[in-house]
């Protein structure tokens, strides 16, 4: 039975987040079209499936974001799990080296759990004193999901704004249509 490390599955999830990224962008893509279609044309349903197209994706931003904050600690100690089992491999085994914790150590720029000593090698040459690597992970995940947070907010504030301008573009199009 061969045996999977962190390390094996890391472009698997690397590459999955790529492809839900480019497919969110194709979806968008296709939402401002109708957007921009409905407004030319000056088209109710257009504008209408626009709108609604609007609502279900602001509706997943908010789901996601509440499943995020939810699962922020979860996150957290599956990172902290990772950086631990390659910490472990490396002391079964120094010799082969590990590139998952060299990883670590140099995004996180820390060293090591309790005391440096024993994974010295695997430390960036630039950090200047010990950081418990544990800490490092828990504290910048936190900020980077707060900061990940924070632009979410901004995305479902123009979301709203855009839901709110087809729907007055549309009110305005039926009130015009019935003047003529």
């Amino acid at each position: 039975m061969k045996d999977f490390s962190s390390e094996d599955k890391s472009p698997e999830y690397f590459y999955m987040g790529l492809y839900v990224l480019v497919g969110a962008g194709a979806l968008m893509m296709a939402v401002g079209f109708f957007g921009c279609c409905g407004a030319m044309r000056e088209s109710q349903c257009v504008l209408g499936s626009f709108f609604t197209c609007l609502l279900v994706i602001f509706a997943a931003e908010v789901t996601t974001g509440v499943f995020a904050f939810i699962g922020k600690d979860v996150a957290i100690r599956h990172v902290q799990t990772m950086y631990e089992e390659a910490y472990n491999d490396y002391l079964r085994d120094r010799e082969r080296g590990n590139g998952t914790l060299i990883t670590f150590h140099s995004t996180f720029q820390c060293c090591g759990k309790e005391s440096s000593e024993q994974v010295q090698p695997t430390c960036p040459k630039e950090l200047l004193g010990p950081k418990n690597c544990i800490d490092e992970i828990e504290a910048i995940i936190s900020v980077k999901l707060q900061l990940i947070g924070i632009v979410g907010i901004g995305i479902a504030g123009l979301t709203i704004f855009g839901m709110i301008f087809s729907m007055v573009l549309c009110c305005a199009i039926r009130t015009s249509r019935d003047m003529i």
